[in-house]
């Protein structure tokens, strides 16, 4: 993913949340309201992935392929917190 991607698909969430909270403001069917925050979660879950896609494919992987062992350890840290604080969810 470009970070031109990133911004276009982060602008997108973005209009999605104006239009829930407009939604709110003018007291929209709980259920409709729901339909559009499980919409907008599923937008934040693509990009996540997309950008977990893109560090694997690039940071972990030079980092794994490199001679240092500290950055080794440092990004397979990272992908471990990063799932644990995804399991909290």
């Amino acid at each position: 993913m470009t970070k031109e991607e990133a911004l276009n698909r982060l602008r997108t969430i973005e209009g999605h949340i104006r239009g829930v909270t407009r939604m709110v403001e003018e007291e929209a069917y709980c259920i409709d309201i729901l339909h559009q925050t499980l919409a907008v979660q599923r937008a934040i879950d693509k990009l996540n992935q997309d950008v977990l896609e893109g560090h694997l494919q690039t940071c972990v992987t030079k980092a794994l392929q490199g001679q240092n062992d500290q950055d080794r350890e440092r990004v397979i840290r990272e992908l471990l917190d990063v799932f644990a604080a995804s399991a909290k969810r």
